[in-house]
């Protein structure tokens, strides 16, 4: 029988970065019962994101982070919304060219992620924040 349930999440970043966040994610199918569906995550806010990355090798991610570092500097002249800091309007565009909605779906009570994906959380700010994230899933 269809059913869904929304849950919502919360998550301590230690600054720019990347948080796995696949476990959770999964916790949620597993302690739910879910076998087959979609689970859509939203994260709310405008200063982080969410993404679909390699798990295996950090070295992805560490090139990530510096491709952004060039693309969208911090203390860049050509920002004027700085009211937070340096890293204020960098975080924005990062956010603005990635996403803050995954839809992922799950079979056999398990995420349908291939063997090296992961779901991550990407904090855009230089500084910690608290994250909050929704999590709605459809399914079976």
């Amino acid at each position: 029988m269809l059913r869904q349930a929304t849950h919502e999440l919360s998550f301590s970043t230690r600054g720019r970065g990347f948080t796995e966040i696949t476990g959770e994610i999964a916790g949620l199918i597993r302690a739910g019962g879910w076998q087959s569906g979609l689970v859509t995550l939203h994260l709310r806010h405008t200063s982080a994101s969410l993404l679909i990355q390699e798990n295996a090798d950090p070295e992805v991610r560490r090139d990530l982070e510096r491709f952004f570092a060039r693309l969208a500097p911090d203390g860049d002249p050509l920002f004027r919304h700085t009211c937070e800091g340096d890293d204020d309007m960098p975080a924005h565009v990062r956010t603005a060219l990635t996403t803050v909605n995954l839809s992922v779906p799950f079979t056999g009570g398990q995420l349908a992620l291939g063997t090296w994906q992961g779901i991550y959380l990407w904090e855009h700010r230089a500084q910690p924040h608290r994250r909050h994230l929704t999590a709605h899933l459809l399914g079976e």
